[in-house]
């Protein structure tokens, strides 16, 4: 079997029979992941996404007679509706504008279930990619920036912040300036006044 995210085939027959052993013992396959990674050092999206690719793969006989008698099985998954999409985007894109990051985001919109997230992930991935005006139209029924707008005012934030930083520094360097020319001056007087007594 062609390797998946890395895995063998002995590893395979490793998390098969870890995430059966799990399921009997009642455990969620979210808990399962994450208790999987931490055991062999992988990462829980790893092994999520490996186990549902290996599910697919039912075209390979090996993966056939490893998954036979297991009842495991990957659920058909049904395409979110144009509505459901939509809704799924301007949650997002709300919690988006409140600082909390999309990954963030999607996990509690799916509810601590690691698929759904993943779903709801590749979604906006998906539309942000492919049709970003959709992404405008729904920041704009949200009463949110657009994203041309939110950019701007992000490099407008960071130029006031560059010309704040100079003014500062430039300020910092004149007051600088200002002190070693009182010094010289300062200097340059006690130097003259030392040459007059001398020379009478």
């Amino acid at each position: 079997m062609n390797k998946i995210n890395g895995y063998t085939e002995e590893e395979a027959k490793k998390l098969v029979q870890y995430v059966c052993d799990g399921k009997k013992e009642g455990k969620t396959l979210s808990g399962l992941f994450a208790s999987y990674a931490k055991k062999t050092g992988r990462a829980k999206g790893s092994v999520r996404n490996y186990y549902y690719a290996l599910l697919r793969s039912t075209g390979d006989e090996r993966v056939r007679a490893m998954l036979q008698g297991t009842e495991l099985k990957a659920e058909k998954i049904i395409p979110f509706s144009e509505l459901e999409t939509d809704k799924i985007l301007k949650e997002i894109l709300i919690q988006k504008s409140k600082g909390i990051s999309v990954r963030k985001a999607v996990l509690t919109l799916a509810k601590g279930d690691d698929r759904l997230m993943l779903r709801y992930q590749n979604k906006y991935r998906n539309v942000v990619t492919k049709q970003p005006e959709r992404i405008e139209r729904l920041m704009r029924e949200c009463g949110l920036k657009c994203g041309s707008d939110e950019a701007r005012a992000r490099i407008e934030a960071e130029i006031n912040g560059l010309y704040d930083r100079l003014a500062s520094s430039l300020k910092e360097e004149n007051k600088r300036l200002t002190t070693l020319l009182k010094r010289l001056t300062d200097e340059n007087a006690l130097l003259r006044l030392q040459i007059k007594n001398m020379q009478n």
